[in-house]
């Protein structure tokens, strides 16, 4: 076969396209620091790397759910703790009021204002908020949860839940009579309210407010507890969600981004070939009409 000089001017500058391609390839890739630029760079690859993506977003989202949870869940525990401190502070009172033989009529009345006091602190507790919503008030559209005089005026539903993983959803509120209210339908502000008003007027009547007294303060540990445990897996999915985090980052950069020493040595090698198969070809290409005239 016939081999013209246009046949190897052809095929050398064929030859120099692709090593010159090769260089800018790797020169853009250690510019950006990616191995995909474009989806056409590998199909394969850019389909991983958006569903590392879409993950990406899934995860970030649960991850502002369970700080939202904590926050509510947090919220109830203190409140609710505090509270408690109030209702022992009331118990302690109804005992003193009960003791008939050593209480003074002024005495009396001192503790029946007090107990009013602490009964209006607790439904200012009662009626805290979470980002403009009350903790204990259900699926209310209002901002309170209990009337001024200790009436539940929010509103039941489904349980508000927050997701926070793919499989899992947690209830992340209580609601006023899951915590305020005993087993056998005692009410804190009603209790509260008629130790305030019968301290005075009748205080035998004391010892059975007592026991219904004791009766909430069992339905508030036992809210408590479940807040607890709710907590506890907040905090057990909030650990799964930064290591899944931190695995999708490790994923994608595995799948986007350069080794850097790797992509500066094959750039180097890919000029050291690519100045070769210039020299090559300018030999190549060296015999001019006179040569052929010789």
């Amino acid at each position: 076969m016939r081999i013209t000089q246009r046949a190897v001017a052809l095929t050398s500058l064929q030859g120099l396209n692709r090593n010159l391609d090769a260089v800018g390839r790797l020169q853009q890739q250690l510019t950006s620091g990616r191995l995909i630029s474009n989806p056409s760079d590998s199909p394969t690859g850019a389909n991983r790397a958006m569903q590392t993506r879409s993950e990406q977003a899934a995860t970030a989202q649960q991850a502002r759910n369970i700080s939202d949870a904590k926050s509510w869940l947090e919220s109830s525990d203190s409140t609710i703790q505090g509270m408690l401190d109030m209702v022992r502070k009331v118990r302690d009172l109804t005992v003193q009021g009960a003791s008939t033989g050593s209480s003074s009529e002024s005495s009396r009345s001192a503790i029946a204002t007090e107990v009013a006091s602490l009964r209006e602190a607790l439904v200012g507790l009662a009626n805290r908020n979470v980002q403009g919503r009350p903790i204990f008030g259900g699926v209310t559209p209002g901002t309170a949860a209990y009337a001024a005089d200790g009436t539940y005026v929010g509103q039941a539903g489904p349980p508000i839940t927050r997701r926070v993983s793919d499989v899992e959803q947690i209830r992340i509120d209580i609601t006023g009579p899951e915590a305020f209210v005993s087993a056998d339908g005692e009410d804190l502000f009603a209790v509260v309210g008629a130790i305030a008003g019968d301290v005075v007027t009748d205080p035998d009547k004391l010892s059975d407010h007592l026991n219904s007294l004791d009766a909430v303060m069992n339905t508030m540990l036992g809210a408590l507890a479940d807040i607890g445990t709710r907590s506890k897996r907040i905090e057990g999915a909030q650990q799964i969600n930064t290591d899944l985090s931190l695995s999708l980052s490790s994923l994608l950069a595995e799948t986007e981004n350069i080794d850097l020493p790797k992509t500066i040595m094959d750039l180097e090698m890919q000029k050291v070939g690519y100045e070769a198969a210039l020299a090559a070809t300018a030999k190549a290409l060296q015999p001019t009409l006179v040569d052929f005239l010789r």
